[in-house]
């Protein structure tokens, strides 16, 4: 979308990118989107404004020197974009009219999801449109092509036609990492495994362990070794050390003979029958369970159904930037709506995969900037190659999901938002009611989470009946909590009271009088989890028992499958 000085005409080409730009996001045929009207008042001042910086913009090219003032956004501050005037004058018109176009999308009237949706393809479109993702007018890339004699270019289309084959954009250097060899390298064995899932035992780190063993449930559209990156980083090994018998599910990678499995499935099959082998493992009657992100809902929702079954195997539930409440999804509220779900029902609701890189591309644009186009511009304009990163490497590691799974999560949670409304939603055969949920729950949520906002992390605290403790960690959805204390990095804060006034407005209350810690959130929160524990009691000699034997060590075969 090029910016026009007319404004009429540039307000009609906002609302044709608007059009096209939320259809093809969503991955849904494209229908009529409803049409967007701008505050006058608002639209003057950006008008007014944008004038202003033009001519401004215009004296200054006209001008002897170098006077254009340097650009401070980080795409442009390379010295190269100021010795260079013809990208200096891009970038800097680029940078004029993206604060017209972000002037013009705040003044559009209507409620708050069309105006998200407008915001967003505004951005999308200026992320991509912006002059350093083109060769011509990259100063940085051009004067590296002529240092080099050519030969970045050379090894940026060599770049491009590699990603081409892998059918991603590299974030980093995969060749570097191996799941089992240098990720996901923690002491441990798989002790059961059905068509859902692997239960991997891990190796005590202390001579005695607590009687009430730990299990986690990780996210089934990530790869569980999110938690076991690094030694130093490893929120299972710190587990084992902290002196918990731990155990982690781990999610196959569905294939086409997985692809009528449902959301009923992933509950009776995965967690709460991980939750029945743990309890048989080790002859505990009660044990400490951790959920992260969609990891946490499945979680909730299997314990919601043992509950109404008479059963309540979790001493403790510990959530971590997960949804319970799904009032508040943040960004990704612009992709649900009824078009977009029913188009999923209908066309996996029924049967299907969702590819795991459609899934991982829709993530990455929300963040354009950082984890798409600077990949571009380094990987295929500069020839570079991105250096190692174990996270990256995660996350580049994508995992499908089964159909009509996905097609009854989006409908049920992110759309009909029906898990805190008790009895509304049946599963496996039960009614759900959080309000059966009374065990001790430690409720983490990150502070710029852009996936699970704090506002919807603090929400599981209103539905909840159990003494409740909640925490907030600087940073965002994975950085916020893959936190090792060995860093000392970043804070946490908290606070004893819990407001349940109206939403969002408790979380800010709460905010407001919480007390910040310097390091990671994770010593207090093993000093909550020691306090549900129980006694010590000698760690065992091997993995399993007689009747979940070790089938093969960690991490197992089914991490390493592919999407």
């Amino acid at each position: 979308m090029n910016f026009d000085p007319n404004w009429q005409k540039a307000a009609l080409q906002m609302q044709e990118a608007f059009k096209r730009m939320v259809p093809q996001l969503q991955g849904v045929p494209q229908h009529p989107q409803p049409a967007i009207a701008f505050d006058a008042t608002k639209m003057q001042a950006a008008q007014q404004n944008y004038l202003d910086g033009a001519i401004a913009l215009w004296n200054q090219s006209l001008q002897a020197g170098n006077s254009i003032p340097p650009a401070s956004d980080r795409r442009f501050s390379n010295a190269a974009w100021n010795d260079n005037p013809v990208s200096k004058f891009s970038a800097a018109a680029y940078l004029l009219n993206s604060k017209a176009l972000t002037a013009m999308a705040d003044a559009v009237i209507g409620d708050d999801k069309t105006r998200a949706r407008v915001r967003f393809a505004v951005e999308q479109s200026l992320a991509a449109t912006a002059p350093s993702n083109f060769m011509s007018l990259n100063a940085d890339a051009v004067k590296k092509a002529i240092d080099t004699q050519g030969q970045s270019i050379g090894l940026g289309l060599k770049n491009l036609m590699h990603d081409m084959q892998q059918g991603h954009v590299s974030m980093t250097d995969e060749s570097q990492f191996e799941v089992g060899k240098n990720v996901a390298t923690t002491e441990g064995a798989v002790v059961f495994e059905n068509e859902f899932f692997q239960l991997l035992e891990y190796k005590p780190l202390t001579r005695t362990v607590h009687e009430k063993p730990f299990l986690l449930v990780p996210p089934c559209i990530n790869k569980f070794y999110i938690l076991d990156l690094q030694p130093e980083n490893s929120l299972i090994r710190y587990a084992a050390a902290q002196g918990h018998r731990t155990f982690v599910v781990s999610w196959r990678n569905p294939d086409e003979s997985m692809r009528s499995k449902t959301w009923d499935d992933y509950i009776e099959h995965a967690a709460i029958k991980a939750i029945a082998v743990v309890q048989d493992v080790t002859g505990a009657r009660t044990i400490n369970t951790l959920g992260f992100c969609v990891g946490g809902t499945i979680l909730a929702t299997a314990l919601s159904v043992l509950a109404a079954r008479g059963e309540k195997p979790a001493a403790s539930m510990t959530l971590l930037t997960s949804l319970l409440d799904f009032t508040d999804t943040g960004i990704l509220d612009i992709f649900i709506d009824e078009q977009s779900v029913a188009y999923r029902e209908k066309e996996m609701g029924h049967g299907g995969l969702l590819k795991g890189q459609d899934l991982a591309s829709t993530f990455s644009f929300l963040r354009p900037n950082d984890l798409v186009w600077n990949y571009v511009v380094g990987n295929y304009l500069k020839g570079e190659t991105p250096p190692p990163f174990d996270l990256l490497y995660w996350n580049s590691d994508s995992t499908n999901l089964p159909g009509p799974f996905y097609a009854w999560y989006l409908r049920n949670t992110y759309f009909e938002n029906n898990m805190v409304q008790p009895g509304k939603l049946t599963v496996c055969g039960q009614k759900i009611d959080l309000g059966k949920l009374d065990m001790p729950t430690y409720l983490y949520g990150s502070r710029e989470d852009h996936i699970v906002p704090i506002g919807g992390a603090y929400a599981s605290t209103q539905h909840l009946p159990g003494k409740k403790r909640f925490v907030m960690g600087a940073s965002g959805h994975i950085a916020g909590v893959i936190n090792p204390p060995a860093k000392n990095k970043r804070s946490y804060w908290t606070n004893e009271k819990l407001p349940a006034n109206k939403f969002p407005a408790a979380q800010a209350d709460w905010q407001q009088t919480a007390t910040e810690h310097p390091g990671s959130w994770w010593t207090d929160w093993s000093n909550w989890l020691k306090g549900h524990a129980g006694k010590q009691v000698a760690a065992p000699k091997k993995f399993g028992n007689t009747k979940h034997k070790a089938i093969e060590p960690a991490p197992g075969r089914y991490v390493k499958a592919k999407a």
